[in-house]
């Protein structure tokens, strides 16, 4: 994979002045060593994830990992989905390991949430496994060698590829789909797919959120519109999934972002513009990605919720939305846009 590929990571010319105009600029991943190097080997049990339920790019990999059968052969920690505030010894802004931290949502600690388990030292903070490996760098996911007690990658469409490349070799199930497969034809029709839905909706959603320009939020909010409209075209004809009839990499990647649009997104990253239940043919694909067997299982919307709306100005969650009816029990009601 690319080191420039448009589908993976964000250009980075003159990062430092739109940054400065107001822009949304995502940051580069440092670490890209690959399953099936000598030093890391593609082998049941030795790998581990770092991951945070909230987070779009972490939600890819737990996919994988789910809908692959990898859930008993590579382990995972689970952060709590706010990060430290100014009140941490460490300072603001970190992913922490905190299994007994109460919510704002609920008022009690949220059971998904785990301690460090993979490094032997119990980190309580994913920067200090960062800084284990020599890097200034605090993001999530993390693709972690318990053998060598090592990072191996920490850019979610790599592990992604990776994970469904070897997932044989790391004890993933028989009957598991092929997300990526060896047609030519078909690969690069995933490729084009994956450019625009991770430049104009996945990266797309962040570039409107987090943008504090109003023309570089206009430009955001039209392309990820745009698109909407674009992939509804595309599932008229009644295929089930974006390339046909089979689930590939395309589907899972823009699966994340559009499952936090009608309770999330549409508020918190003023993505006002539609909700997918305005989308009929999105959101039947919306739902029939949601009951796929291991997809349930690998996200939360109270983990975004509380991600989310938690670390706003004013910590204040939203509760809804309730109508048609409350959220994730909608993606269980295709028939909502009948």
């Amino acid at each position: 994979m690319s080191r420039h590929d448009t589908s993976t990571e964000e250009d980075q010319s003159n990062a430092t002045q739109r940054r400065a105009r107001g822009e949304f600029v995502r940051g580069v991943s440092g670490f890209r060593a690959a399953l099936g190097d000598p030093d890391h080997p593609a082998q049941p049990g030795r790998y581990h994830l770092f991951v945070a339920l909230n987070c779009p790019w972490c939600h890819r990999v737990t996919l994988a990992r789910s809908v692959l059968g990898l859930t008993d052969s590579i382990t995972m920690d689970v952060v709590f989905p706010n990060r430290t505030d100014e009140s941490d010894p460490a300072g603001p802004g970190l992913w922490q390991f905190a299994p007994d931290k109460p919510a704002t949502l609920s008022g009690a600690p949220l059971p998904e949430c785990t301690a460090e388990t993979a490094t032997g030292a119990g980190r309580r903070l994913v920067k200090e496994i960062y800084t284990d490996n020599g890097s200034e760098e605090q993001s999530v996911p993390v693709l972690y060698d318990k053998a060598s007690r090592t990072i191996v990658n920490n850019e979610s469409a790599e592990i992604l590829r990776m994970l469904n490349a070897h997932a044989s070799a790391l004890g993933g199930a028989q009957a598991a789909p092929d997300l990526y497969p060896d047609d030519a034809t078909l690969k690069a029709e995933i490729d084009a797919l994956n450019d625009r839905i991770y430049t104009t909706i996945n990266n797309g959603a962040y570039k409107a959120g987090f943008s504090s320009d109003q023309a570089v939020y206009a430009e955001a909010f039209g392309a990820y519109f745009d698109t909407l409209a674009w992939l509804e075209e595309r599932l008229s004809d009644g295929r089930p999934f974006l390339t046909g009839d089979r689930f590939t990499e395309a589907d899972l990647r823009l699966f994340p972002t559009l499952f936090r649009h009608d309770p999330v997104y549409y508020l918190r990253m003023k993505l006002n513009g539609a909700k997918i239940l305005d989308y009929p043919h999105l959101w039947r694909w919306l739902c029939r990605v949601h009951a796929l067997p291991g997809v349930r299982e690998a996200g939360s919307l109270i983990h975004c919720r509380q991600g989310y709306f938690g670390r706003s100005w004013n910590n204040v969650i939203p509760l809804g939305p309730f109508r048609p009816m409350p959220y994730p029990e909608a993606y269980d009601h295709p028939e909502l846009v009948d």
